[in-house]
């Protein structure tokens, strides 16, 4: 993993093209090592496109940096064993086995034609048995419901064991106490100094992230802390007044909550 501190990706004016709408305008940032951001914002924000442009998957116009080197610089291996991807909604894997997903985050650390070596086979028994889905292991994803499915494909993501992680909406159709699970897996990830950004929509789970990120008509229109005034009157804004704030206290920690106005 990465050294704590280390600016693990940045980009520079990005600015993402679909057609002739910009879905991306103009937007630069900075993610550590062990920090975990959350991108949010309301629908049609272009957190998606932002995300799939710092992962490179999609085009883009200005710069994204990952541990420093721009995309150029990578091979297409090196950076596959950098930088792990979970996209929303992904298709395509239903005959495969729960397994056999999760091996695939394996593939960048094999060689050509390979068959898995034992510490593959340990990473992605450890990577199944953390989300929970190591007895579905002989099971088809297509078996498998929507949450359930998820929590396979982090499975994957957690099996590249990369320096960062990029998750779409990693939380769609997973349960609530499997969403606390995915904040101790968040956790984890960080304390080892991977760095993680996630979109999500669950924004009181949003907000127990290091910073937010705030998104709306394809511009960054706020980057702060969770418990800072300024975060909550951004995240106001771009949901159109609509929330309203109140305090929580757990055991010694503060937190804040956003309910509906």
């Amino acid at each position: 993993m990465t050294t704590a501190h280390k600016i693990a990706l940045s980009a520079k004016h990005v600015t993402v093209m679909h057609g002739n709408f910009k879905a991306v305008d103009d937007v630069s940032l900075t993610l550590k090592a062990g920090e975990w951001m959350a991108l949010v914002g309301p629908n049609g924000a272009g957190k998606s496109s932002l995300l799939k442009a710092l992962a490179g998957l999609s085009p883009c116009t200005g710069e994204v940096t990952l541990l420093g080197k721009s995309w150029t610089e990578w091979s297409r291996r090196h950076r596959a064993q950098t930088l792990a991807w979970l996209g929303q909604a992904e298709a395509g894997q239903d005959d495969l086995t729960v397994y056999d997903v999760a091996m695939l985050g394996r593939l960048p650390h094999q060689s050509w034609l390979a068959s898995p070596s034992p510490k593959d086979k340990a990473v992605v028994e450890v990577a199944l048995k953390t989300v929970q889905a190591w007895e579905w292991r002989t099971r088809s994803l297509g078996q498998l419901s929507g949450g359930e499915r998820q929590r396979v494909l982090l499975a994957r993501a957690l099996a590249v064991q990369a320096d960062v992680y990029l998750m779409d909406e990693p939380l769609a159709g997973v349960d609530v106490p499997h969403q606390a699970d995915w904040l101790e897996w968040v956790r984890c990830l960080t304390e080892q100094g991977a760095a993680v950004v996630s979109v999500l929509h669950e924004l009181n789970l949003a907000l127990q992230a290091d910073a937010l990120w705030v998104m709306a008509e394809g511009r960054l229109r706020h980057s702060g802390l969770p418990q800072d005034k300024a975060t909550h009157q951004a995240l106001s804004d771009v949901f159109q007044n609509r929330l309203q704030w109140r305090e929580w206290q757990d055991e010694d920690t503060t937190r804040w909550v956003a309910l509906p106005r």
